[in-house]
């Protein structure tokens, strides 16, 4: 409209919109310029006794705030809604999440614009309201001069205007004036808009996206299997697990009736019982290899001790961990390092087996020794390429070691920030 239709914009409410967003960028600006030269100020000069460091900290992070606080003000002049860089990454907080921001490209652009906000279009925004102040003023110069004294007002400095009508061409000066401010401020507001989606908006090519939404989706895959796999373990555990243990009793109380009456029949229900107690020992075995509750109640660490100590080899545990991590990662972790368990107890004729386990930077490194044989290759299918496959999809990674004579080392990362 600006350009195709000058008089259509002149009679809009498009001027009033770009003279709001400009006086509202113009306090706005003069803040942060006060607010970045006092940071930046003060953390120099406090710089010798440590504190300045987290001053020019904040001063460098500053842009964060201030893109969030001009992304609600372009809402004024500009037609779509320019979105926010950084993505929201669920149980990211605390120092994750500001090193997570100290590491975005987007932080560093809106630090920029920061800079731009306080220094040019401050000014620039402040100087076309002062133009646009006085020549309110030039065209409101009759009525001052009839209200005020209508023989002799001194309108500017050095010359009088003996009555409102002399005043009129002053009135002319100032509608000019405004109609200058109306376009300059136009063309100033598609100019700091256009940098705004510049250095605010995302940036995001198709691949990008492309690859973003294969992680997602990636990711709910895990989810929709693990949730499919508790409600396995969970049919299993009320239902058949149930039943076999009614069975049990009812085959107890029957072995009672006619253990007088026929003793033939009774070794045979005591048989019986014998093989249901038997299915009921490996259900709960393969319930508990499911999902085991003591990684649900007590964490990865206590998971592997558990079946460490129904591995028939010596294991030895040394997982430290200083928090809980999240589910899926705690899931994935476990039934790699049991299928690492399993592949050492039949494959490798190893004696002894190491499990160390630490959080390093946001990422879980487990790292898994046997002294057997060596030799493993998971081209001839010892389990390694699916744990591998596994981990792939938490973005995760698996190294194998494993040279003929051994011994054996797997090493498995998983990040756990996000």
């Amino acid at each position: 409209m600006l350009t195709r239709r000058p008089r259509d914009f002149l009679l809009s409410r498009w001027p009033l919109r770009c003279w709001a967003h400009l006086l509202t960028g113009a306090l706005f600006g003069s803040g942060v310029l006060v607010g970045l030269v006092l940071l930046t100020a003060l953390g120099v000069v406090l710089s010798v006794v440590g504190v300045g460091l987290l001053l020019l900290g904040c001063a460098a992070l500053a842009g964060v705030p201030v893109a969030a606080v001009e992304r609600r003000r372009l809402r004024l002049v500009a037609a779509m809604p320019v979105t926010s860089p950084h993505e929201p990454a669920a149980g990211v907080t605390g120092r994750r999440r500001l090193r997570h921001l100290c590491t975005e490209r987007a932080t560093w652009r809106e630090l920029g614009y920061a800079a731009l906000l306080a220094v040019v279009f401050a000014g620039a925004g402040l100087g076309l309201v002062v133009l646009l102040a006085f020549s309110v003023l030039l065209v409101a110069t009759p009525v001052v001069v009839w209200a005020l004294a209508p023989e002799a007002v001194m309108v500017i400095p050095g010359q009088a205007v003996p009555h409102p009508p002399a005043a009129l061409p002053f009135t002319l000066v100032g509608l000019v004036g405004v109609v200058l401010s109306a376009y300059a401020s136009g063309w100033l507001t598609v100019a700091q808009v256009r940098i705004a989606w510049h250095l605010l908006a995302p940036r995001e090519d198709e691949t990008y996206r492309q690859v973003v939404e294969l992680t997602r989706s990636r990711a709910r895959l895990a989810d929709a299997f693990e949730a499919e796999r508790r409600r396995i373990e969970r049919d299993l555990h009320d239902g058949a697990q149930q039943q076999l243990v009614a069975l049990t009793m009812t085959l107890g109380l029957a072995e009672l009736e006619v253990a007088d009456v026929s003793p033939e029949g009774a070794a045979l229900i005591a048989r019986g019982r014998g093989e249901a107690r038997r299915a009921l020992d490996q259900l709960r075995d393969l319930v508990r290899g499911i999902h085991p509750q003591v990684l649900t109640d007590h964490g990865l660490a206590a998971a592997v001790a558990e079946v460490a100590l129904r591995t028939p080899l010596e294991v030895t545990v040394d997982i430290a961990l200083p928090r809980r991590l999240p589910a899926l990662v705690e899931t994935t972790a476990y039934f790699t390092v049991t299928e690492a368990l399993t592949n050492a107890t039949k494959h490798s004729g190893a004696s002894k087996i190491t499990i160390t386990g630490r959080l390093e930077s946001d990422r879980l490194t487990l790292l898994v020794t046997d002294n057997g044989g060596g030799g493993a290759d998971p081209a001839r299918g010892t389990g390694l390429s699916g744990l591998a496959d596994r981990l792939a999809i938490l973005r995760g990674r698996l190294l194998v070691s494993s040279p003929v004579g051994g011994p054996t080392a797997i090493r498995v990362e998983v990040p756990c920030s996000e």
